[in-house]
């Protein structure tokens, strides 16, 4: 299995500071800035995870769920938002996201979310 983690972030900071968290847990990133971008890269990539933004410059975060979940082996999903609420969240996880985070966020719950996302791969 890869371990290629998908960032969905239109800002380079976050994008910089993932990149950071996820090499130290062992994977690798590619990042999309925009839901196009995202959408392409999980039809041509073997991924482990993606993470995503909620709020993206052309589109909704929960479009990029939907479609790492129809995958044949579904990829799973952790949605990281700064604007969370109990809708969002409900409205992540019904779309089939595996995990809700709110920015900020410490270390060591985006690492455990990571291993715990990557873990139950299987739909």
């Amino acid at each position: 299995m890869a371990n290629l983690v998908l960032v969905v972030e239109d800002e380079a900071d976050l994008v910089a500071s993932y990149e950071r968290l996820l090499r130290r847990l062992g994977y690798g990133l590619i990042a999309a800035r925009t839901r196009r971008e995202a959408l392409d890269v999980i039809a041509r990539e073997a991924l482990s995870l993606v993470i995503s933004d909620l709020r993206l410059p052309d589109g909704d975060g929960l479009d990029v769920v939907r479609e790492a979940r129809r995958q044949p082996a579904p990829i799973p999903v952790v949605v990281v938002t700064g604007f969370a609420s109990e809708a969002s969240r409900a409205a992540a996880l019904a779309a089939g996201a595996s995990a809700y985070l709110s920015k900020p966020f410490s270390t060591s719950a985006f690492d455990a979310l990571v291993e715990q996302a990557v873990g139950r791969r299987s739909p």
